[in-house]
């Protein structure tokens, strides 16, 4: 596998505490979340992250990748940088902490 990163990601604060929220209940994700973030960086689609277009009420591109069978991280490409992925939010799939509104 080409370990080259390919993506810059920039992270907002909301997917920052977002993620230390998760963490601190489960401190197993972080390696869950260590490799996925790793994979966006090579390849926003691979397999294993299951990507896929989110609906958004402003109707632009918004990307879910999946952590764990529950846990999801939710972002877009970089407006004018071509090579950035911004990780907007994380969160479950279902349940108190979940992503899908």
């Amino acid at each position: 596998m080409n370990q080259d990163i390919v993506f810059e990601l920039e992270l907002t604060p909301e997917f920052i505490k977002d993620y230390q929220k998760l963490v601190k209940k489960n401190k197993l994700l972080v390696k869950f979340f260590e490799k996925a973030l790793v994979l966006l960086t090579q390849n926003p689609k691979h397999n294993s992250l299951r990507s896929h277009k989110v609906d958004t009420i402003d109707n632009f591109d918004v990307w879910s990748s999946s952590v764990t069978g529950d846990i999801r991280i939710i972002w877009t490409y970089g407006q004018n940088q071509k090579m950035v992925i911004v990780l907007l939010e994380s969160g479950t799939h279902s349940g108190a902490n979940k992503v899908y509104k």
